[in-house]
């Protein structure tokens, strides 16, 4: 059970982050023709195409993305529990599922800070993917810049950013403890 499970899980958390990778490109108005763009575009529009018929955009926020996310966790939860001979609770997988997006975003954030920081010491000119880091990451990162401008040539903004969101996971990790989620 534990290999059907580690491939279940593995496969809708990798299509959970091209999901939010899609909420997110929205919101920060990244470049729609960049490669790594379109292979998102790609790979979520089968799904969210239809789902847009019915459900609006919000502004920038793509609501038919959103929910396409928390209909990926759902149904990853239900195959575990059936895997897993567990019941079923509708509300209580809804609220998990929206915990989990929202953690699995925070997940992908600190991943593209690490990954932005690292390619930054190697980057030699244009490099879509770099290119889309930057775009993604920049409106967390400019706020901290402001008040803490680079000192001598070091950007101390990514390691700020993610040290203010391991103090968060943390406390929140603290007040909302793993049981009441389950």
């Amino acid at each position: 059970m534990n290999a059907f499970t580690f491939l279940i899980t593995t496969l809708f958390d990798l299509y959970l982050m091209v999901v939010i990778l899609r909420i997110w490109l929205q919101l920060a108005r990244a470049d729609f023709y960049n490669p790594f763009s379109q292979f998102v575009v790609k790979a979520t529009h089968p799904l969210i195409a239809p789902m847009r018929r019915v459900l609006p955009s919000i502004g920038r926020f793509d609501s038919a993305s959103f929910v396409l996310a928390i209909l990926v966790v759902m149904v990853k939860l239900l195959l575990i529990s059936l895997i897993a001979g567990g019941g079923l609770n509708i509300l209580l997988f809804l609220v998990f599922a929206v915990v989990s997006v929202v953690k699995q975003a925070g997940v992908l954030l600190f991943w593209m800070l690490i990954i932005r920081a690292i390619l930054s010491w190697f980057n030699q000119g244009y490099n879509p993917i770099v290119m889309i880091m930057d775009q993604l990451t920049e409106p967390f990162l400019a706020p901290v810049r402001r008040i803490i401008p680079p000192i001598g040539g070091l950007d101390l903004s990514v390691m700020l950013v993610i040290i203010a969101m391991n103090f968060i996971n943390m406390l929140l990790a603290q007040y909302i403890p793993y049981w009441a989620i389950i």
